[in-house]
């Protein structure tokens, strides 16, 4: 496992060598020889590390549309890389084998940090595994399969954020576009950070309401919507996902809510991704969402005013058509992707209407 002196952190101002770390907003403050909640950030004497730096643990060449973004780049391919680790505890997560460093810490005093790596398996600093890769590795490995973008994915690339900035500094250089597959949860102070080097993101809005985040994610919802509106605001270009799950987030009430707020704080041309639950992880006895209930919400999102709504992973609203004359631009069935009726320059090629995103 390769340590590296972590970003955005400070002395927690106790005295002693505890510290506080700023990069998600869980803001964890960390004893001496203790982990955060994410359980890839460790104190060494009044030092916050990663100890994921340089560990690739999955990567693949991926349809950029499986992020899923669906007005950036759209039909091209993306290098997707992730490192161990997440600052949720989600019972749903669909890639929990690779997010949940959790599983192998002691989790009974991580309220606020301060976790013990459980190497009963002794494993050492072998424990988190991956290929090692450099920046410039990954970048180069972008460009011999012709991808022209880097997505950080698979797992919450706030928690490994160092490698992730420092790739998307080479990627920049290089010539490749960046992108965020996150929670959201990350502080302002990590956003600002990364803005500069960082082209797309798909944010998870996971629900609408405190009380699934806390229940359901270990976390809270406000500082995933302050996180969408800097995304806005830095001029990223930003869409949306909500996984909905049967009787915990999918009633008609918090889908309008949810689809309000991105028209009101984030813009009618922001898509809203709306994919369906198949049970995983701890939530294997949650029967899978069914298609009526996808079709209700993309429903729901282009009664509030959304123009661009997608039925995620179960081939409903998937083609991208013209706000104005309705004409298809880009056809979609699962993740093959054809341009249609879509100029290069995002031109509507039937009535002119110029399309949001990146193209």
């Amino acid at each position: 496992m390769i340590a590296k002196e972590a970003l955005l952190w400070n002395s927690d101002g106790s005295g002693g060598d505890s510290v506080q770390c700023g990069l998600c907003a869980h803001r964890c403050r960390i004893l001496s020889g203790k982990y955060g909640r994410c359980a890839v950030r460790f104190n060494r004497n009044g030092v916050l590390n990663t100890r994921v730096y340089g560990r690739v643990v999955a990567m693949n060449v991926d349809p950029i549309e499986k992020k899923p973004l669906y007005h950036f780049l759209p039909a091209s391919e993306t290098f997707s890389v992730a490192a161990v680790g997440c600052n949720f505890r989600c019972g749903f997560c669909q890639n929990h084998s690779i997010s949940q460093a959790a599983e192998f810490v002691d989790t009974d005093n991580g309220v606020n940090g301060n976790i013990d790596i459980n190497d009963n398996a002794g494993q050492g600093d072998d424990l988190y595994g991956g290929t090692v890769m450099s920046p410039l590795d990954i970048v180069n490995t972008a460009l011999k399969y012709k991808c022209p973008s880097v997505s950080f994915t698979y797992t919450e690339p706030t928690v490994f954020f160092e490698y992730a900035l420092d790739t998307a500094k080479a990627a920049k250089a290089a010539g490749l576009k960046t992108v965020f597959v996150s929670n959201g949860f990350m502080t302002g102070e990590c956003l600002t950070t990364a803005a500069p080097y960082l082209d797309a993101c798909n944010i998870d809005l996971k629900s609408f309401r405190e009380d699934f985040y806390k229940k359901q994610c270990g976390a809270s919802l406000s500082p995933v919507l302050e996180s969408l509106k800097t995304i806005r605001e830095a001029g990223i270009w930003l869409e949306v996902t909500t996984l909905l799950i049967g009787g915990l987030n999918d009633s008609d009430g918090e889908l309008t809510d949810i689809a309000r707020f991105i028209v009101n704080n984030l813009g009618a041309d922001t898509p809203w991704h709306v994919s369906g639950f198949y049970p995983r992880y701890r939530m294997l006895n949650v029967p899978p969402t069914n298609a009526a209930s996808i079709e209700r919400a993309c429903g729901i999102g282009v009664a509030a005013g959304l123009r661009y709504v997608y039925g995620g992973n179960v081939n409903l609203f998937q083609d991208t058509r013209c706000p104005k004359c309705g004409g298809v631009l880009t056809g979609r069935f699962g993740y093959k992707t054809k341009i249609m009726g879509l100029t290069a320059g995002g031109v509507c090629g039937g009535c002119g209407e110029r399309i949001c995103g990146v193209f």
